[in-house]
């Protein structure tokens, strides 16, 4: 099993305030959504990141801007701008970090320049 960490301050940011408006009873039906989504994505992460429901393949353009392999995981399929997870290996044995949670980028051209990616982070505490 992998442990799952959160890249800084981007990602760790995003889901710390999604989470707590789930909590609260404060989020809208799409934020719930999308709270289940990312917590599906990353206990499969946990468990295997070649599940084949999470199609996870590197991003080669990623991989070369941040200085080592990014890969990308569906969080959804066959959705307009379908969400997807952005994540490494590391920064030890056994974690992955998410460094970014977008949605498919539509722009062919320059499809992963508009990617934001945060820095290594903190693991995950639920």
């Amino acid at each position: 099993m992998f442990h799952i960490r959160l890249g800084i301050p981007d990602v760790a940011e995003f889901w710390n305030n999604l989470t707590n408006k789930v909590k609260a009873d404060e989020a809208s039906k799409t934020e719930i959504r999308l709270y289940q989504m990312i917590g599906k994505a990353m206990a499969l992460l946990s468990n295997n990141p070649r599940h084949p429901g999470l199609h996870s393949h590197e991003i080669s353009a990623l991989s070369a801007r941040y200085g080592e392999k990014v890969w990308e995981s569906y969080l959804q399929n066959n959705t307009p701008s379908a969400g997807r997870i952005f994540w490494v290996y590391g920064p030890s044995a056994g974690d992955i970090t998410i460094i970014g949670i977008e949605p498919h980028p539509n722009d062919k051209s320059n499809a992963y320049k508009k990617i934001t990616l945060s820095a290594m982070g903190d693991e995950i505490s639920e």
